[in-house]
């Protein structure tokens, strides 16, 4: 055996471990507010941020400690002080931003708290459905989209399609398949009020708190609780959205049929997937290592648990493509939108 390649490996295992630990740390920071209380406050000093946070001080001095070995704090030897630089403040004290980073701490353990139902899929099949997991993990998959959705959607991605826009600024309507909490469905509405946008989700929770969040809207939109396939066809839409929904559909080429039937024939539909390549060699790197385990623990598990087709969350470009000529489609155009996670599909008639 080669011994360096072995301590690579042994390395890799205990950086990885550390990585996890580290997302924990993290979590427990977002989830009490550390990181904002010692966001802007320069030097301080664990009595410091234990007044700023009201938090327990032995806690709070293993939580600092912790993340400065994970290297989200940096702290002076001399002085006995932490601090959360404002470039790291930037990403992790920042709620409701689209730069926001913290909503993806929340995601691990909701998932690895199914980690023993995917280990016995492995053996036996199956796998988890959506409606199976924790709150935590709605509250994650919130809080990690909700900031794009509310600052980038309108002003930026349906930007690139401005034929659309402008029927919607005239009263158009748009259908958002898979809403959720209704993020896409409320920044539709904002920016489109004569518009009838309607979201659809068969999560039950979901549309419970998405309707509890339209109270109280002069034009609320309307949120319909069941599969795509259950809701009345009426007049065509001019705008169809899939954020980070299509991989984990386990019916995708019926229910694109069916978005396809649903479009005006000038319509578009917005397609939202993970940024990996069609090429494995390409995607080692950290965004695919982590989409992939959201892929196993989420993503895939979810759809199979269905009888599903199990896509996954890495399908790649050419995939997606496919995917969407095999429902009938017969213009598929890549966006060009900057995004590091994201890839942008606008598909026509």
């Amino acid at each position: 055996m080669n011994k360096e390649k072995m301590k690579d490996m042994a390395d890799r295992v205990f950086r990885d471990m550390a990585g996890g630990m580290a997302v924990g740390l993290a979590h427990v920071g977002t989830q009490t507010g550390l990181f904002k209380a010692m966001a802007g406050n320069g030097a301080m000093t664990v009595d410091d941020v234990v007044s700023a946070s009201g938090l327990q001080a032995r806690y709070v001095e293993e939580w600092l400690k912790g993340m400065v070995t994970a290297g989200y704090l940096d702290y002076d030897t001399a002085a006995g002080t932490f601090a959360l630089p404002e470039e790291h403040a930037y990403l992790l004290a920042s709620d409701d931003t689209d730069h926001y980073m913290g909503g993806l701490f929340g995601m691990l353990p909701p998932l690895l708290t199914v980690a023993p139902r995917v280990i016995d899929a492995f053996r036996h099949g199956g796998g988890v459905p959506f409606a199976d997991f924790a709150p935590e993990c709605r509250e994650a998959i919130d809080l990690m989209n909700r900031g794009n959705y509310e600052h980038r959607l309108v002003d930026y991605w349906l930007a690139q399609l401005p034929d659309v826009t402008a029927r919607l600024r005239a009263g158009g309507r748009a259908l958002d398949v898979g809403c959720g909490n209704g993020h896409v469905v409320f920044a539709l509405a904002k920016a489109f009020p004569v518009s009838e946008i309607v979201g659809v989700d068969p999560d039950a929770k979901s549309i419970a708190t998405a309707n509890a969040a339209s109270a109280g809207i002069a034009l609320a939109p309307r949120f319909v609780n069941a599969t795509l396939d259950k809701v009345e066809a009426k007049s065509k839409f001019d705008l169809i959205t899939l954020c980070d929904v299509l991989h984990d559909l386990p019916a995708p080429i019926p229910v694109l049929t069916d978005i396809r039937t649903r479009l005006a024939p000038d319509g578009v539909l917005l397609v939202i997937e993970p940024r990996v390549s069609d090429h494995l060699e390409e995607n080692v790197n950290s965004l695919a290592a982590m989409f992939y385990g959201f892929s196993v623990f989420h993503c895939m598990t979810q759809s199979i648990a269905h009888d599903g087709a199990g896509l996954g969350a890495c399908m790649g470009p050419t995939r997606t493509a496919a995917l969407f000529r095999e429902a009938g489609f017969a213009r598929v155009e890549q966006l060009p939108i900057k995004s590091s996670v994201n890839l942008f599909y606008a598909v026509r008639h």
